[in-house]
């Protein structure tokens, strides 16, 4: 379950995870994702997607097995050790809108983002701006509260906040199922020249076949907690073995190859 060869940026072994009241989320899963490698993780409401999400970002710690980004356990970081790991891995949430303070211009948050990570304050005008021009916003929006962009412009504010620390991961938890089919097809084509520019890997959550094929180099289907199926996404959707992923396939009126 490793990427490409070598020692996987984000390792996950064999984690089991149960919440108050003895729900399993997440039996025994293991996951590699190598840098500049997209990984989509893909499954119904209720499979362990967005529990994985937060075991990776270090916000919860799994009951047993293990969790490594470049070699640390996220949840144990504590201090500057922290903000120098975590600035490595960044989140792009769901829903933009809630994620960020609406009494806050976009741009200051943003820069709130750029003075975490140690940009000095002279700095931070120009470099929120350079990184509105990198997801396809005109710098003028950073004066723009959230109110007053629209759901494609706020995940691209996401997206840039994510990006102001310089990270080699990004965990992106269905981050265009708010959009409409236009919108989702421009944030999806911004995330793919993101990381043709930067090399920057992401662990890619969703419930959208089309988005996962999409975008992913590798899937896993997670059901009630247990990885059923992984592999390159091509090799996956022309021959799935399990009957969960043709199930899945077959609602999303995507059939395997082996079925046309």
């Amino acid at each position: 379950m490793i990427g490409p060869a070598g020692t996987p940026l984000l390792h996950l072994d064999r984690v089991t995870k149960r919440y108050p009241g003895g729900r399993l989320a997440l039996d025994g899963v293991s996951l590699g994702l190598g840098r500049g490698e997209t990984v989509g993780l893909v499954g119904e409401s209720g499979s362990g997607k967005s529990t994985l999400a937060r075991l990776a970002l270090g916000l919860l710690a799994p009951d047993t097995g293990s969790v490594r980004f470049a070699g640390h356990d996220p949840h144990r970081l504590r201090g500057r050790g922290a903000r120098a790991v975590r600035g490595r891995l960044q989140f792009v949430p769901q829903n933009p809108g809630g994620s960020l303070n609406p009494a806050l211009r976009v741009g200051d948050a943003v820069a709130f983002a750029l003075r975490l990570h140690g940009t000095a304050r002279r700095d931070r005008p120009q470099a929120v701006a350079a990184l509105f021009q990198q997801v396809g916003l005109d710098p003028a929006l950073a004066r723009r509260y959230p109110r007053e962009l629209s759901g494609g412009q706020l995940q691209r504010v996401a997206i840039a906040r994510a990006l102001a620390p310089g990270p080699e991961l990004l965990v992106c938890d269905e981050p265009t199922s708010a959009l409409d089919r236009t919108v989702q097809a421009q944030v999806l084509d911004l995330l793919v020249e993101l990381q043709d520019r930067t090399g920057v890997g992401c662990l890619f959550i969703s419930h959208d076949l089309a988005v996962v094929r999409h975008l992913a180099d590798r899937v896993l289907v997670l059901r009630h907690g247990l990885v059923v199926e992984e592999g390159p996404t091509a090799d996956v959707w022309r021959a799935p073995r399990h009957p969960y992923t043709r199930a899945l396939l077959a609602a999303a009126g995507d059939e395997p190859a082996d079925l046309v």
